[in-house]
């Protein structure tokens, strides 16, 4: 069970357990879950392996943080009162972006990728902070839209964000760009058409 003892809410804290937790994406990705301590944590972070354990219970509790300010500072997007081309477009934009944009995420997904076989646990955190709260949060936009005549905004919310993770699963993790290229636009406008359609036909 994944264990995290609750940070004060002052800026010396935050300041202190964000240190902490740059340090843990360093040590995690150069040296994957198994070949982590809290020692290197604590010395890669500038403090006290006291100071580590008195944010973080553990090392799981410390990932699991990890993976919950990821999803706070990387790729969280709040859903606007715009119209659907818009909001869609910038939600497909800012996941494609990660990978482009943030390759220390991208060699973090693919941590927990490779990790997930031996530790579920991790993989299980990764998909309740990261991917649930993306599905649920665009499922609850096209929802709102009846416009879209969607009949399973869910479905459709897992279809629009399951079409943007195979991209970047397969020309950027798996290194297929030159194999089967496309422009991100591209596929932008084809998703975006798809969606669209009941819209632009009434």
């Amino acid at each position: 069970m994944v264990r995290t003892k609750p940070i004060e809410p002052d800026s010396a804290a935050g300041d202190k357990s964000e240190q902490i937790l740059q340090g843990a994406m360093q040590e995690f990705l150069t040296h994957g879950y198994a070949g982590t301590s809290m020692d290197r944590v604590a010395k890669t972070g500038g403090v006290s392996k006291a100071t580590v354990y008195s944010y973080f219970q553990d090392k799981e509790g410390l990932f699991a943080a990890l993976i919950q300010w990821l999803a706070t500072e990387k790729i969280y997007f709040t859903v606007m009162n715009e119209e659907p081309a818009v909001v869609l477009r910038f939600v497909a934009k800012t996941i494609l972006e990660l990978t482009i944009e943030q390759p220390e995420f991208l060699a973090f997904v693919r941590l927990v990728i490779a990790e997930s076989g031996r530790f579920p646990e991790l993989a299980q955190t990764y998909i309740k902070n990261l991917a649930k709260p993306g599905i649920e949060r665009l499922t609850q936009y096209l929802a709102s839209r009846p416009e879209l005549k969607l009949p399973d905004p869910e479905a459709t919310a897992r279809i629009f964000i399951g079409s943007l993770v195979y991209f970047q699963l397969t020309q950027e993790m798996m290194h297929g760009k030159e194999i089967i290229p496309m422009e991100r636009d591209r596929l932008i406008d084809g998703l975006l058409h798809l969606i669209l359609r009941a819209e632009s036909n009434s």
